[in-house]
């Protein structure tokens, strides 16, 4: 396969299209008319056993700038899959989906990370009836969400305006629509490509096929960037209007004769229109509607399944199921088949198609903390798979991403993609070139990269001359220190993995550098200058430089990898526990500092009652484990177990859910057991939420995990018949088995 796979190109894609096309018309019908859109009774009414009729695509969704119950989108995809598929209800914004408007101006395909940092490849598709404006308000349709059955293996919806039940069944990277209409006369199907500048669209009449590129993007993306998209009708068109609106080209498909039915099977890649095709043909080719929402459904119950819940309320198990499958969405893959098996991809890192996998849009600083570590229990065969893509991003760009959506993308404090290699090094997850990963690593720890483009250290030649970022030459210095501190403790795993001693204890040594932040007088890490002086005046409530997304109630906690010096420093477990239950309690006061504004994150913040502790954000997400760490276990089960129950709904999170961050929090809390450290292979107990959850381990092993609160000797955790004599849980633990009980 060759650099731009221009001789892919010219390679006959009219047998594929010839074959399955007609294939895929003659079975149109077979199910196409048992199409019916669910009630909301018949959903809840699913069997239990069937954990896909649990999700709630809509959790998250209900949010706007100012404030966050998650900023998620309904999206319908397989596991990780490279094609994302949601409703678009607004135009022109990141948040393009509004539960409560109850119109929807398409079915977008989408890569949308999250609203902050924009969508790419993106093409929006609509069936019509009749004459239409092509402005996306003026050719929005009512639905009604109540009797609409929103899963991730199928949207199925009626548009009222136009009388037309519709369904998207996703693929990995394709998608089927099916549409029945109530008034066939005047059918019609709208295609809007974003973009001033569109390349022509290519229409195939005899194959029935449309051919076009999406190019839109907010960055991140390689030079001469598209996504591909070949559109495969169920029947041929009568004419193709194409009109330019605002930012949008428009297709206007309009068919001849009165079929009550419509079937447009779509392919996307990153790579070519061959690509797209074949795709295309291996994913749907001329599978039926129920095939495709079987095998779907099937997948998704699959992955869901890993973990089996016995016990607990329908609302725990639709929380606990939609964080499952919010977990289970990103980082998306990025590698396409081509007709032998073997993995290509179109590099974000340099543009070239080269060999091998590739996953893409995965904040690091967001994800470390508690998705990585979950998939090291649940998938490490998939997390091998992502690491191997993440080492072959830096030998393809030079450097490790910092923030990869899709390719290199400057967003957030650290390099914490060193979290993602320590952990996986200390638990002896396999299947990725470890070797190769500690270069990278060692690279931007020790060398001048280009954070502004997205990769390298922000201020590691200031960290390494005087063991911290001063405030008066880099941003955000605080931050900025504490995540360097941790991240050299995590590079100091993989080089003893590695067995490059001297490496290991530089790094090691280096990982103590957040005690030059730690002033003793106010117990608190703050901004120092270059000059040894404490940045003042000192407010433990304003907000930014030298934090990010916070105040230094927040970044106090941020040692995970010693929190016994942190707790010594403190002044011992109990004025720990006591600044703890202080952070818990005090009043959610802040400043906006040199935000010059409330961000969403203090609105939300302040909505709760939680004290200082922002929930809402992911700082904080280790914090309630302290209490544990300082002696006081049975405070860890009380605060964990009231987030859980107040700040988690089958309909809302406590703020950014960020691709899986603050869901795998729920899903390892509602457990038993949160990894304090990644880096260290090894878990603090918490408070089991369900009766009963067990884990389906890949290694063959099953771990069944019981809440048995109203037993005697409340506050003992028994794994296998004998009592836990602290409060940590190992990997090795996890992997074997058993039995653990909380009593």
């Amino acid at each position: 396969m060759n650099e731009d796979h221009k001789a892919a190109d010219k390679l006959s894609r009219r047998s594929f299209l010839l074959s399955s096309g007609a294939t895929a018309a003659a079975s149109l019908t077979e199910g196409i008319h048992t199409i019916r859109v669910a009630s909301a009774a018949e959903y809840s009414e699913a069997p239990l056993s069937s954990a896909v009729l649990l999700v709630n695509l809509l959790q998250g969704t209900d949010s706007t700038s100012q404030f966050s119950r998650g900023n998620t989108l309904p999206i319908a995809a397989r596991p990780f899959g490279m094609a994302h598929w949601t409703l678009q209800s607004r135009a022109n914004t990141p948040w393009m989906f509004q539960p409560g408007e109850r119109r929807i101006q398409g079915f977008r395909s989408t890569h949308h990370l999250r609203p902050w940092l924009g969508d790419y490849g993106h093409a929006v598709l609509l069936p019509f009836c009749g004459t239409i404006n092509p402005d996306p308000s003026s050719r929005a349709s009512s639905f009604r969400p109540e009797d609409a059955m929103l899963a991730p293996h199928s949207i199925r919806l009626r548009l009222l305006r136009y009388g037309i039940e519709v369904e998207l069944i996703p693929t990995e990277c394709c998608a089927l629509m099916t549409m029945v209409f109530a008034r066939p006369e005047g059918r019609g199907f709208l295609v809007e490509i974003p973009g001033d500048h569109v390349a022509a669209i290519d229409q195939d009449v005899e194959t029935r096929t449309l051919r076009f590129t999406s190019v839109a993007n907010a960055g991140g993306v390689p030079e001469h960037f598209a996504t591909y998209y070949v559109l495969l009708f169920s029947e041929g068109w009568e004419n193709i209007e194409v009109k330019k609106i605002q930012g949008s080209t428009v297709a206007l498909v309009r068919f001849t004769s009165a079929k009550p039915t419509l079937e447009v099977r779509v392919g996307t890649s990153f790579i070519s229109f061959d690509q797209a095709g074949q795709n295309l043909e291996r994913e749907v080719g001329a599978r039926t509607p129920d095939t495709l929402r079987r095998e779907g459904e099937e997948v998704w119950n699959k992955h869901l399944g890993l973990i089996e819940l016995t016990g607990g309320t329908e609302r725990q198990k639709r929380t606990f199921y939609s964080c499952m499958y919010r977990t289970m969405l990103f980082p998306r893959m990025w590698h396409e088949p081509d007709a032998s098996g073997a993995m290509w991809h179109r590099s974000p890192y340099n543009g070239k198609v080269v060999a091998g996998v590739m996953y893409a849009d995965h904040g690091y600083w967001d994800v470390y903390r508690a998705w990585y570590p979950l998939m090291t229990v649940l998938l490490p065969e998939r997390l091998a798979e992502i690491l191997q893509a993440w080492v072959n991003a830096y030998k393809e760009g030079g450097w490790l991403p910092q923030f990869p959506c899709p390719g290199y993308r400057a967003c957030m404090t650290g390099s914490l993609i060193d979290s993602v290699f320590g952990d996986a090094a200390a638990k002896n997850i396999g299947g990725f070139d470890l070797a190769v990963a500690y270069a990278g690593l060692k690279k931007h720890a020790m060398e001048r990269g280009n954070p502004d483009a997205g990769y390298g250290r922000r201020g590691i030649e200031q960290y390494m001359k005087y063991g911290y970022s001063p405030a008066d030459l880099v941003e955000q210095s605080a931050a900025e220190t504490v995540d360097a501190a941790y991240g050299d403790f995590c590079i100091a795993q993989v080089a003893r993995s590695l067995g490059y001693t001297e490496d290991y204890e530089m790094f090691s040594k280096r990982s103590e550098s957040w005690r030059n932040l730690f002033d003793e007088e106010s117990g608190f890490i703050r901004g120092k200058r270059t000059d040894g002086a404490w940045v003042q005046p000192f407010d433990p409530v304003t907000w930014g430089d030298p934090y990010v997304e916070g105040s230094a109630w927040q970044h106090r906690w941020d040692v995970p990898h010693n929190m016994a010096g942190l707790i010594e420093a403190l002044g011992g477990p109990e004025n720990t526990v006591s600044a703890l239950k202080k952070m818990l309690t005090a009043p959610p006061d802040f400043n906006v500092g040199i935000y010059g504004k409330e961000i969403h994150e203090m609105s939300e913040m302040a909505a709760i009652r939680f004290g200082q502790y922002a929930h809402s954000n992911q700082p904080v997400h280790h914090v309630l484990y302290l209490f544990a760490a300082a002696g006081h276990p049975e405070l860890t089960r009380l605060w964990t177990s009231k987030v859980m129950d107040e700040l988690y709904t089958p309909d809302s999170f406590a703020g950014d859910e960020d691709t899986g961050s603050m869901a795998a929090w729920y899903i390892l809390s509602a457990l038993g057991f949160y990894p304090h450290c990644p880096g260290k292979a090894e878990y603090t107990l918490g408070r089991a939420l369900f009766p009963r959850a067990t884990l389906h381990l890949s290694n063959g092993n099953t771990l069944q995990i019981e809440d048995a609160v109203k037993s005697e000797g409340a506050g003992a955790v028994v794994l296998n018949g004998k009592r836990l004599k602290s409060s940590i849980l190992s990997h090795a633990e996890v992997l074997a088995g058993g039995r653990l009980r909380f009593e």
